[in-house]
């Protein structure tokens, strides 16, 4: 099964060696670093995919409602695709619960027409996935009756619509499901947070934090852990908590790590001592703070879903990106190097800390007369128009580099060339141009967009031939 569009929903810190040894936060991140290139994954004009968005497993309370029947919990299934050049319309969701009988009871949305053990869901249109998406399909389960602790089953799904370069889309068949177990303990749910938009460097901030018990038993204390991107500082210091800073390879951010002790019942409620306080740095742009919890005391959450929220704040600042090229010369046969690359001439950072795209493609046209005979492992060998890619990396016409998913200001990234001089053409020229990894909108933070492109020149003739 395909993860529902893993680069979008990564959790921040996820990317650290350290976060993954030692469980801090989801892993998701760190599978998107050892991904394929963003620039050869980039969909071409004439595929598309249908995909099902459905969580892998439920935990069911066997009790905790106000009138001592089970608690219900919502069921969030959706459909997307993978290219946007096409519109995908008419998406028919089949839910098969025959596989929960006597595990769950399902109460069906008002877009889902049942039938027996199965039902047809209804979407209208169907979306890429990306900031705008949202599940289109809610169902409400709880454990039926009788059902006793340890007991699970098995929900699955398949999916078609209208749409693609076929005319129909079907989703992997035997690919998606949701088990379902019933079982008793604590349930911790942090509140949702609105994403501030519009603030200035500078500016201090408060974070609301409500977490409430909603399961049918106590947690014994719990653990939280706080992760601020770089372009947020935490002005609040609690005594539970101990804090580092994370870089070295991976965007650098801080952890609070926290320990609360005490009982919280069912239907309780905690307060922090004092509300989390947050600033924007001066290099602040898109940043944002992770927060998650789990019971203490080795406790199971019952659902573990609603145990993470992130504050996100968009800061008015600017990141000027500047492409780097390069000037060379030798002789017929010779070999030189061209070190082209991207500069970030701030003043904000940026980081793609929820996707892990690169913060921009580094595409290279290469110039008359000359072979690349050494490609840095960043890049791939592109067809002249760039449309299509080549199963070797070397003699290709053109390159697409990815960069990091993150950038500080005043820093540089370099892609050294080997090329070898075939014949000498005075003055020959390529083209270094930064660009989005996906999309063709330009940077919209970037002040400066004459910078983003650059010029590798062999054998030039004068001074005058510029390089960048």
């Amino acid at each position: 099964m395909r993860p529902a569009a893993a680069r979008r929903t990564a959790r921040l810190g996820a990317r650290t060696a350290a976060a993954a040894a030692t469980g801090l936060l989801t892993a998701g991140l760190l599978a998107v670093g050892a991904a394929a290139p963003a620039s050869a994954e980039e969909p071409t004009g004439q595929s598309d995919q249908l995909w099902i968005n459905a969580p892998g497993e439920r935990s069911l309370p066997l009790g905790g409602g106000s009138d001592g029947e089970p608690q219900s919990r919502s069921l969030d299934i959706g459909l997307y695709h993978d290219n946007d050049s096409f519109a995908v319309t008419d998406g028919r969701l089949t839910v098969d619960i025959s596989g929960i009988a006597g595990v769950a009871e399902v109460t069906w949305p008002d877009n889902c027409t049942p039938s027996g053990t199965t039902a047809v869901c209804g979407v209208p249109e169907v979306p890429v996935m990306g900031d705008a998406y949202s599940p289109q399909v809610h169902l409400t389960v709880r454990a039926a009756e009788g059902a006793a602790a340890g007991a699970h089953g098995r929900i699955t799904y398949s999916a078609v619509a209208t749409g693609g370069p076929t005319g129909t889309l079907e989703a992997p068949l035997d690919s998606f499901d949701t088990t379902l177990t019933v079982a008793g303990g604590p349930d911790l749910s942090l509140g949702n947070i609105a994403p501030v938009k519009g603030a200035q460097p500078g500016s201090t901030h408060t974070v609301p934090f409500t977490l409430t018990n909603k399961g049918d038993g106590p947690s014994e204390g719990f653990t939280a852990r706080l992760v601020a991107s770089y372009g947020l500082d935490l002005v609040t210091r609690y005594p539970e908590c101990t804090y580092r800073t994370i870089g070295g390879d991976y965007a650098p951010m801080t952890e609070a790590t926290c320990t609360f002790d005490g009982l919280l019942e069912p239907g309780e409620s905690f307060a922090l001592p004092e509300p989390i306080r947050v600033a924007l740095a001066p290099h602040a742009y898109a940043e944002r703070l992770d927060i998650s919890v789990e019971p203490g005391n080795g406790a199971t959450d019952l659902a573990d879903e609603d145990n993470y929220t992130v504050a996100s704040f968009g800061a008015v600042n600017t990141a000027d990106f500047e492409a780097r090229g390069a000037r060379v010369a030798g002789g017929a046969g010779e070999t030189v190097t061209a070190e082209l690359g991207f500069r970030n001439n701030g003043p904000a950072w940026l980081g793609n800390l929820g996707s892990g795209d690169p913060v921009a493609l580094v595409d290279f046209t290469v110039p008359e007369g000359v072979t690349v005979t050494s490609v840095p492992e960043e890049c791939i060998a592109r067809t002249l128009d760039g449309n299509g890619s080549l199963p070797g990396r070397t003699g290709a016409p053109r390159y697409v580099c990815d960069l990091p998913y993150w950038t500080l200001p005043d820093t540089t990234h370099a892609f050294p060339f080997k090329l070898r001089i075939d014949r000498v053409v005075p003055d020959a020229t390529g083209q270094v141009v930064l660009r989005p990894a996906f999309g063709s909108t330009p940077f919209p933070f970037d002040p400066n967009a004459g910078n983003n492109t650059a010029q590798v020149v062999v054998n030039a003739t004068s001074n005058s031939t510029p390089a960048a």
